[in-house]
């Protein structure tokens, strides 16, 4: 009999047969479901929802950010849609000045000029990637899916907790820019739970965007008053141009393709580094008794951590844009290379800390016909470079944090060059059939925490919403994170050898879809406003309608011509 479980869930699920929709906000997930019931595929509702959620999420994610689309169409088919932010082509190796060559804090720069302000931002790619996902992939015109963000920009929607403490943490950088702090201060301080945020320039933003798609911002009126804005001709002006807009094309991917216990792990390539070492640590977790271990166990975190550990070794010695570098995709996917892993575990350098953005969006959606979207997308840091395009309601990315600010570095500067990212839009298959798909906001931790995730489901045997509420363990090499149920193994897991941290949380909020027959299951955690909708029911039998009298007899042409059809 297995032990009962460290934890207890706080959400529910919600199951459905024609459509389900999980995004970390309410508003977004709503957005989804109807592009679903207006007669939309999973594509639309994807599309539709991230609208939305820049409008609800402005902390998080907006059409001038960047992020990754893992697409599995109705046929079998993957592709990644890579809409990640790069670096402009005027920028090079040298424009920032490091405050440090050494770690912690070898990537700040002096006056914080790759975090906060023009100077932060990098070539967007948001709104690019989601306009090609819907011409190539959507059903409904595209008009239609930018609707339910209009509608909450100009209408209002409430505040959550989760965005009025977003605004209080960053009150003062927002506070500095006129814009930010008319929008999302109107009576000078944060907005409270429940209060009701207005967007009016960026709902009239949205609407231009709705008539022109993406070229709006890559080359028509957003995309001028967003180069103007960058433009100060001060020592903050940041060097994104008119022309660095109208050039960026997202690109589409192969997925990586791994396997762990019989199931097929679908993830994103390079410069994602999510699929790569989501396979490489499940690849080293397949030759022990997972299971057996037990959930939460000392024996289990143990071996998780080294195992993350490990994986993040090998993400600092090898991951980048495919473009500039050299992954070995194929030698870290290996399960030769795996079982050279395990004779190596606990033996990792650990020398030097990575750093990533911990806030962004996430959206998993389904439809009836087989089309799955997992879909990860942010503007970096929360509320990205901390300014708002006047005119526009658009706040920019700060991207330019992620670059190493130190020439000839793996992560340094170039023009073109695209930064690795953690995000982790993942599918898990059996025989080549959808079992589950996942993601999650959160930085570094996003790919640790979707891995333990996928043992959660495929070793530990958890529900849907108990493998993504689950406690987490993360490390980088360094201390060791454990979130607050798991701290009865603190002190053995001390006595093992690691610096051991209990935090209240790590990454942000999972959602996530399993397949089962017929059932859509949806579920989000307790990290994030996360809500699941799903779909049922249907039209109407063909040839029913309302007869206020007697049914029609059995020759009723009409009845023949529908049973016919149906036939």
């Amino acid at each position: 009999m297995s032990r009962p479980l460290p934890f207890t869930c706080e959400k529910q699920p919600a199951s459905g047969s024609i459509g389900m929709v999980v995004t970390n906000h309410p508003l977004g997930s709503a957005a989804g479901t109807e592009m679903l019931s207006a007669g939309g595929n999973a594509i639309d509702a994807a599309v539709s929802a991230l609208l939305t959620l820049t409008v609800v999420e402005p902390m998080m994610v907006g059409i001038a950010g960047g992020g990754l689309s893992h697409v599995r169409l109705h046929d079998g088919t993957h592709v990644v849609m890579d809409a990640l932010s790069c670096a402009a082509k005027a920028m090079s190796a040298e424009i920032y000045e490091p405050v440090s060559d050494i770690p912690p804090n070898h990537m700040e720069v002096k006056e914080r000029r790759n975090t906060v302000g023009p100077s932060a931002v990098a070539v967007p790619g948001n709104l690019a990637g989601w306009c090609r996902l819907h011409e190539k992939y959507g059903k409904l015109p595209f008009a239609d899916l930018v609707e339910p963000a209009i509608r909450a920009a100009s209408r209002g929607f409430l505040a959550t907790h989760y965005l009025s403490g977003a605004v209080n943490e960053f009150r003062e950088d927002l506070g500095n820019d006129p814009e930010c702090a008319r929008v999302l201060m109107p009576e000078g301080r944060p907005p409270r739970f429940g209060e009701r945020i207005f967007m009016h320039d960026y709902a009239d933003s949205l609407r231009l965007i709705a008539r022109e798609g993406a070229a709006a911002l890559h080359g028509g009126a957003l995309g001028m008053a967003l180069a103007d804005r960058l433009a100060t001709g001060e020592a903050d002006a940041g060097w994104v141009t008119l022309d660095d807009l109208r050039s960026y094309r997202p690109v589409e991917r192969d997925v990586i393709v791994g396997t762990y216990r019989g199931y097929e792990i679908i993830g994103p390539p390079p410069p994602a580094s999510s699929g790569v070492h989501i396979v490489q640590m499940l690849n080293i977790l397949e030759s022990y008794e997972v299971s057996a271990l037990g959930f939460g166990s000392v024996e289990g975190l143990d071996l998780l951590a080294r195992t993350i550990a490990l994986a993040f070794d090998d993400r600092r010695a090898a991951s980048g844009d495919p473009d500039f570098v050299d992954v070995p995709v194929e030698r870290l996917t290996s399960k030769d290379y795996a079982a050279d892993c395990r004779r190596r575990l606990g033996s990792n350098a650990h020398l030097a800390r990575q750093t990533e953005s911990a806030d962004t969006t996430h959206v998993t959606v389904a439809d009836r016909d087989g089309n799955i979207v997992t879909a990860t997308h942010t503007i970096n840091g929360l509320f990205g470079a901390r300014f708002m395009v006047p005119g526009t309601g658009i706040i920019p990315n700060n991207y330019m944090m992620n670059y190493d600010p130190h020439p000839g570095r793996a992560l340094s500067i170039e023009p073109g060059k695209r930064v690795p990212t953690s995000m982790a839009p993942m599918i898990v298959s059996k025989d080549g059939t959808p079992c589950f798909a996942l993601g999650l906001p959160g930085g570094l931790r996003i790919f640790p925490s979707a891995m333990q995730a996928i043992v959660n489901l495929i070793d530990h045997g958890m529900s849907l919403q108990e493998a993504v509420e689950a406690p987490r363990i993360w490390t980088q090499g360094l201390e060791v994170e454990i979130e607050k149920p798991l701290a009865p193994a603190a002190g053995t897991l001390a006595q093992n050898g690691h610096d051991v941290k209990v935090v209240p949380h790590i990454g942000g909020g999972m959602n996530a879809i399993s397949f089962e027959d017929d059932r859509l299951t949806g579920a989000a955690c307790w990290r994030a406003d996360g809500t699941a909708m799903g779909i049922g029911g249907g039209l109407a039998r063909p040839g029913v309608r309302f007869w206020p009298d007697k049914a029609p007899d059995e020759d009723d042409s009409e009845t023949k011509t529908a049973n016919k059809a149906k036939q």
